[in-house]
């Protein structure tokens, strides 16, 4: 199974008030998705052909790397993940959230519900996103983008102690690398734990700069309630 590079929407990017900023515009093409295929895999010349997709998305070129997976269309999950991601990055939102839960409905594996969550997000529809994300995390228990990401989820809601919980976990399992840092942070701002935050500095070398940083994204949850 590929890896996939990361949605460029991931949480701290969301971090600066997913919960009020206006939804990117929406397109109402509709996709094919009949020949979504829910199998791992890949010929050698596809491993490529993603790998250079990948690294059109690791560039922000997103609109080039769906112009590319277009042109190679390929009957397995991690084409179908990425056309996803990238539909969704494009703002075609209706067609993302389309391909995602056509995938959850055939393949019904975490990365599809990561997905589909990962959409509503973006959508600002957040319960809904929740329960998507939720059971992401149940399929996909040691995937630390799916932690931080239901965590985040859970800071929108204000269930702060639970979110504190699943963003330690993320962080742990990406050895303290990447957005999970800021979030865990912030979940620490909001529940109170100065154990917790020392932590953060002593063991990961969290930063005064990146602590401020955290201080001031705090102040964008508490708005969307259950």
């Amino acid at each position: 199974m590929m890896p996939m590079r990361g949605w460029v929407w991931v949480a701290v990017a969301m971090l600066g008030g997913c919960a009020s900023q206006p939804t990117e515009p929406t397109s109402v093409d509709a996709v094919d998705t009949s020949d979504i295929a829910c199998q791992e895999a890949l010929q050698p010349e596809q491993r490529v052909d993603l790998e250079m997709i990948d690294t059109l998305m690791a560039k922000g070129r997103n609109h080039a790397a769906l112009a590319r997976l277009e042109s190679k269309p390929m009957n397995a999950i991690d084409y179908w993940l990425r056309y996803g991601q990238l539909l969704a990055s494009a703002g075609k939102l209706d067609a993302a959230e389309q391909v995602f839960r056509d995938m959850v409905e055939e393949c019904e594996d975490g990365r599809s519900r990561h997905g589909l969550g990962m959409v509503l997000l973006k959508r600002n529809q957040v319960n809904a996103a929740l329960a998507h994300l939720e059971a992401a995390r149940s399929l996909a228990p040691a995937s630390a983008q799916v932690r931080n990401d239901y965590g985040y989820a859970l800071l929108l809601v204000g269930r702060y102690q639970e979110a504190a919980f699943e963003l330690r976990t993320a962080l742990e399992l990406a050895n303290g690398q990447g957005p999970v840092r800021q979030n865990v942070a912030v979940a620490y701002l909001l529940t109170g734990d100065e154990q917790g935050l020392e932590a953060l500095k002593l063991d990961y070398g969290f930063s005064e700069d990146e602590l401020n940083y955290a201080k001031a994204l705090q102040q964008q949850f508490g708005r969307v309630k259950e």
